[in-house]
């Protein structure tokens, strides 16, 4: 566990205990920890077990074999 002194902001402060509060968090250490570990979940999905997962089957899956470009788009299209 790394420590550290941070200078928030007012709104920031108050953000932070209605994140503890409503989740009820022992400090607004493991606060800034949940609000950041949302942060992933939501902007980098790729980190996610859920993804790596779907990426897997998606290669595993077979594909659709074309020799250019017009073939492909004729099988696309119908």
């Amino acid at each position: 566990m790394v420590h550290a002194l941070v200078k928030i902001n007012e709104i920031t402060n108050r953000a932070l205990n209605i994140v503890k509060a409503k989740y009820g968090l022992k400090d607004k250490g493991k606060a800034i920890d949940f609000v950041v570990m949302k942060h992933i979940e939501q902007e980098e999905p790729e980190l996610r077990p859920e993804y790596i997962k779907k990426l897997n089957r998606l290669e595993k899956e077979k594909g659709i074999r074309f020799r250019n470009i017009e073939e492909l788009r004729k099988i696309i299209e119908g």
